[in-house]
Parts: C-alpha cells; structure tokens; sequence
C-alpha cells in the first residue's frame, strides 16, 4: 500500500518501510471467542487462545499441538475448507523442517459436542507442508452451521465455527460479511478482529488483503516514532520460505485473529505485504540483488500462503498445484463474490504519476489479460447471474485525481503528444488510478451490457471511503454517470494519514481537498482504524464503517462512524444513519 501524492523520487528509495512511510506522509503531512467455549471432551479455547481440557497439564507438560489454532474458509452450497496446524514434537516449530509425519483425525458435526457428526477423516501432515492441515470437507448441506475439530498426538483442537453458501439458485434473505484488511501486528492489537469474533449475525469474513507484513522489527511499527507493539519474528524482513512460515505461525498466534477463524469462515486474497512491499508481476519495491531472484521469493510467499490459509488455490486444498487466487463463491441468487489478485500479473508501476501518462498505456494492466476476461464474465453471468455483483478488490478502483479535464479534450491533445493521464492527475499509482486503460475497459464493460448491482469492496489504503463509479469524472457533477459503487474498509491496525504525520488538524483539509476535486467521493476517513460490515439484500447493499479507539490498548472498544448503501438498480450511493446490526 502506497498512496504517493508526489513523484518518486531517487531520495524516496529509503528501504524498506520508509518508502511507504514518506509516500503516505505527502498527503498532507480479548476476549477471546466465547463461542469456542467447550466441546465434546472438554476442549475449550481459554484466554490465550490456547487448548485446556481435563489434561491441560499434562498437555502442557509436552506442548500445545494445537498452538495456532484452527480456521475454515470458501464455503461452498456443499462444501468447505477447513485448516489447522499441529506441532507433534517441540522440535517441529514453524518453518523448522523438523518433526516426523503424523495423522491428525478430523470432525464436521452440526452440534457443538460433536454428538451429530456428519463427516470426518484422517489427514497425514508432514515437515514438507510446515506440519499443515487444509482439506475439503464435502457433502455437506448448504446454508447449514457446522462445527469442526482436529486431534493428533492426544490432544484436541478448540472448536471451529463454519457455515456453508446458499444453494445456487436459493434466495437469502441477506448475506452478511465482515470487512477487514492491513493488519500489521507490529503497529497494534487485534481488537478489530476481537469484535468482529464478537458478533453472531456475520455469515463470513473477507480478507481484501495486507493479513501479515514482511517488515523486520523497527522498520513499520506504530505511528511517527515505528513504536512495535509486538516485533515481529522472525526478526528480520521475511524472504526465505522458512521467514514466511514462521511469519504466518506468529500472526495464528495472536488471540485475537484466533478467535476470529475459529467463528467465521474466511474468505480472503492478498494485497503486496503477503509477499513483499509494491509488488508487481517481475519485482516489487522493497526487493533488491541481496535478497535473491524475486520470482524464487514470491513463489516461496506463495507456498506458505497457500500451505497456512484456508484458502483454495487453483481451486483446490491441495498445495503445489499452482498459485491463482482469483476465484468466485456464489451465494444462492443474491450474490456472487469474485475476489481479485492484482498483484501477481500487473505491469510495473509508472516512475512519475502526476505527468506520467503511461498511466493510460493499455498495453499496461493491473489484472492480466487472462484475469481481466475472467473479471468481465463475472460482471456478465447470462441470465441465471446473481442479482449483486461483488468484487473483493484489493486496491481502489473508484478515480482519485486532480485537474480533470473532459475526455473530449484530453483525447485531441493526446493523440498528439500523450502527455496528459485520461482521468486528471492521479494521487496513487499503485491502484487503478495507475492502469486507467483496464479501468476503463471494466466501466466500459459494465455499462456496454447494462449490468446493475456491482460493488466493489476494497482495503489497501487504510482509510474509509465510499464512492460512486463514474464514466467520466469531469462530467460525473453534470451527469452523474456511475456504474457501480465502491465500499473501502479502514485498515486494522496499520498506520494511516493522521498517525503518519501526527498533525490530526490536517486530515480534515485533506479529506476536503479530495472530496473537493473528486465528487464522486461521499464519504472518506484518513484518522481511524477498525472494521467494516457489509450486508446484502435484494432492496441494497450496505457498509457499516466502525472505528477503533487506541491500537494500544488491548480492551479498546468499537463506535459505529458511518453508513452508505446503494439501493438496488441505482449505482450510486447514499448516507443512511442506521447500522445494519441495531435494527
């Protein structure tokens, strides 16, 4: 994530966090899950998230096996994935290589004491998969609450949560997500993921990117002072594969970010920091000759993503058979969420983006060809499509620019010189303000074929926005021309305009300024971290925008900030006063 106000420059190229820092700087200067209490046997997860049964200390006496919890994630009508991680001898630590193989018996049952279970197995892990466990539990019924658990080497798992999608021509009356990205355990707790945990009324949780960072201790920490709440492990800025493993194993560690698994099913993609800052399809930023070959590097990222997140890849459980992450999950016929990987296929960003009008190039793309038909035809689905189009979108894709000029004036001027960027003067270039040709090509798309109901939902930028999708934002005030909207969550804990500059009198002039030269803007948010909900209904789609105190403080609290919604058939959106979860 970085939102450049001004070109980058060669002093600019301070690594590796700074970069992010003096980019973000140029816009203006435990309770742990209650509902993972006690299951068959008395296994329970207790306030550090740890395992406690009638053996708990004898369990203790040889390790917890269970240490980092459990998760579930891409529910399916039938079906759904469900993760863990077993440590079998003390030896066998993340990213070690050590420990021998073990079976790890696995249960599906829809009843918390396991008296009703409906599926279970036996799954075989090893040092080569980081002592990982990710499969598909089928034949299941749709729409339907099911509760999971491991055991291995005597001990049991705490309890998951998971729920399965509507069938696929099944009308719900609403879906409800939790909305979270950028959580950077070095700048924060996890309270946002506490309260979401909290909550009993989230069907899943989407994970728009930015869920670790690869930064060593001291380089990304909290505010002015890169204050670490917690440093990272290991110490240094992740790059070889056991860095990753051990990176993930210490974020399943935090209590929090448990909780939070163990309830919901996740469904979730990633942004850069899952591999390293500003990535894009060759290199990225903060990768230079001493840390390798880049693509090794990216590829060992992958491998460990793939080997600790509930997340089918390829569209399978199974690891090694490739590392697309673009895919959809269909919700009976009220939804479709087709979550983006703009990472891994994207051109590189431009050197200069205020005149840089390589901004506009098409032969440039942040999707890739093959992605941004695969993008389209989720937009177009025929005439069984779900009525509300979502795209987990892990940059934003809603204009922020200055100096905008009608496209009937900057066409003539370009065709002769291609100096002027199509959309006005972009403030960030690693978005889709940096790739205007595929945004134009999606809009383009999307109003060629009349589609309604598309919503974008996006992290990234560690702030709150609500916008409109227009055509042509020079004309947007006249004609009001949007083909959608687009939902940006805050981030969870990572440091966003206020807590870089420390001048909090300043984010008000800035969020001004940008609303001023971009009115398809209705809502934005540069001081506050925390979550979001978005609720779907056939009538409209909302997000609920709730913010954080103090990332300090472990028993901070959550208050509600705003509300926006689009009504159904229309493309705009529209304040409402009312949070979905208080009526």
């Amino acid at each position: 994530m970085t939102p450049p106000l001004t070109p980058t420059t060669a002093a600019d190229a301070v690594r590796p966090a700074d970069a992010e820092r003096a980019r973000l700087a140029a816009l203006g200067r435990r309770t742990v899950l209650a509902a993972s209490a006690v299951g068959a046997g008395g296994a329970a997860i207790t306030g550090a998230g740890v395992l406690a049964s009638p053996h708990a200390v004898a369990a203790k006496a040889r390790h917890d096996v269970f240490a980092h919890g459990v998760a579930s994630g891409d529910p399916l009508p039938r079906a759904v994935l469900i993760w863990t991680r077993v440590t079998p001898t003390r030896a066998a630590t993340p990213g070690s290589g050590k420990g021998p193989r073990v079976g790890v018996r696995w249960e599906v049952a829809t009843d918390r004491r396991f008296r009703n279970v409906v599926r279970r197995g036996r799954f075989v892990t090893s040092a080569a998969r980081d002592h990982t466990v990710k499969l598909d539990v089928t034949g299941l019924q749709p729409e339907t609450v099911y509760h999971y658990r491991f055991t291995a080497r005597g001990q049991r798992s705490p309890v998951g949560t998971t729920r399965t999608a509507p069938a696929k021509r099944a009308t719900p009356d609403n879906l409800r997500f939790g909305v979270v990205s950028c959580a950077n355990l070095q700048a924060g707790w996890f309270s946002a993921y506490r309260l979401l945990a909290e909550r009993d009324d989230l069907h899943a949780v989407l994970h728009l990117g930015d869920y670790l960072y690869e930064y060593a201790p001291g380089q990304y920490g909290m505010g002015q002072d890169n204050v670490d709440i917690r440093p990272h492990d290991p110490a240094r800025e992740m790059v070889s594969l056991s860095d990753y493993r051990r990176r993930h194993a210490q974020y399943k560690t935090d209590p929090d970010l448990q909780a939070l698994h163990a309830r919901y099913a996740w469904i979730v993609t990633w942004d850069d920091h899952e591999v390293t800052n500003d990535q894009w399809r060759k290199n990225a930023e903060n990768h230079d000759d001493s840390e390798g070959d880049y693509l090794k590097r990216r590829a060992r990222a992958h491998r460990a993503y793939d080997e600790w997140m509930p997340v089918r890849m390829d569209g399978t459980a199974s690891l090694g058979d490739g590392a697309r992450l673009y895919r959809r999950l269909r919700f009976g016929d009220l939804a479709e969420v087709s979550m983006l990987d703009l990472r891994t296929y994207r051109s590189q960003q431009v050197a200069t983006p205020l005149v840089d009008a390589e901004v506009n190039d098409p032969a440039r793309s942040i999707t890739g060809n093959r992605q941004m038909e695969w993008l389209k035809d989720s937009l177009t689905r025929g005439n069984h499509a779900p009525q509300w189009k979502v795209v987990g979108n892990p940059v934003m894709i809603a204009p922020v620019t200055f100096a905008d000029l009608p496209n009937e004036l900057v066409d003539p001027v370009n065709d002769v010189t291609g100096l002027l960027p199509q959309d006005g003067s972009p403030y960030n270039v690693d978005q889709w303000d940096g790739y205007t040709a595929d945004r134009r090509e999606v809009f383009r798309h999307i109003d060629d074929h009349q589609v309604k109901d598309v919503v974008f939902v996006t992290g990234d930028i560690h702030s709150g926005w609500a916008c409109d999708l227009p055509m042509d934002t020079s004309l947007y005030p006249l004609l009001g021309d949007s083909v959608g909207v687009e939902f940006v969550c805050s981030s969870v804990t990572s440091n966003n305009l206020k807590d870089i500059t420390g001048q909090p009198a300043l984010t008000p002039l800035v969020e001004t300024a940008i609303k001023a030269n971009n009115r398809h803007i209705k809502y934005l948010n540069f001081d506050d971290h925390g979550f979001s909900v978005l609720d779907i209904t056939a009538e409209r789609t909302q997000m609920d925008w709730y913010v954080i105190g103090a990332r300090d403080d472990q028993q901070t609290t959550a208050t509600h900030d705003a509300s926006f919604r689009t009504l159904a058939g229309t493309g705009t959106v529209q304040r409402v006063s009312t949070p979905v979860g208080d009526r």
